[in-house]
């Protein structure tokens, strides 16, 4: 398969793993009878679905998309290498904090999968074979950042207003703000690690592949 083929076929697995995760929340909504619209709002509430809408529009920009600005702009490498990195984040957080609170089955099992361990990998393949190397700086790091922030801000004030935490870690009724507030500054630490940690990888891999 041509590399473009192989990034087509990542896209595709990606929109669909978010479009079940998607159904799965809309029909226990529907058979909850509460409302769909709230069901649509708690699914753009999680950084992990988040994430992965950004992943498949990097890969779908690649694949499919036409030479414009806008396929430009997704296939920067400050860009894809932001979007790895909280690619990354959303697989590690979730196997060590999250995996282990429920067991999930059938359709939601292959969902889970989909958007904690297969699209993390994928994506990590993708940059590593696709993404120009070399171009990184530290001050990236510090751009990526403002993803995290300003989704730990969104979640914040709209629990307040309706008392919904996508995750148990910022969970501010039942932790309180200041449990939350250092989980957060812990989080941030973490993705901002990450963060130099693919820098990191780019400019080793940028220098040997000038070298070769």
């Amino acid at each position: 398969m041509s590399a473009k083929g192989w990034t087509g076929a990542a896209a595709v697995l990606g929109w669909f793993g978010l479009t079940v995760q998607l159904y799965l929340i809309l029909i226990a909504r529907w058979q909850g009878d509460a409302s769909l619209l709230g069901g649509l709002v708690n699914f753009f509430g999680f950084f992990t679905v988040l994430s992965n809408i950004l992943v498949a529009t990097v890969l779908t920009a690649d694949a499919f998309g036409r030479d414009a600005s806008a396929r430009r702009f997704w296939l920067a490498p400050s860009v894809v290498s932001g979007v790895l990195a909280s690619i990354l984040f959303v697989a590690i957080a979730y196997s060590l904090l999250l995996r282990h609170l429920w067991q999930p089955r059938g359709w939601q099992w292959i969902a889970d999968g989909l958007l904690h361990d297969v699209m993390p990998l994928l994506f990590a393949l993708y940059w590593w074979r696709r993404t120009h190397k070399g171009a990184l700086r530290i001050g990236h790091v510090l751009a990526w950042s403002g993803y995290p922030l300003v989704y730990f801000g969104y979640v914040l004030l709209r629990g307040q207003m309706i008392g919904f935490y996508p995750y148990p870690f910022i969970d501010v009724a039942a932790l309180g703000y200041e449990q939350v507030l250092l989980n957060a500054l812990v989080m941030l630490a973490a993705f901002m690690l990450l963060g130099l940690c693919v820098v990191g990888l780019d400019r080793w891999q940028g220098k040997r592949r000038g070298q070769a």
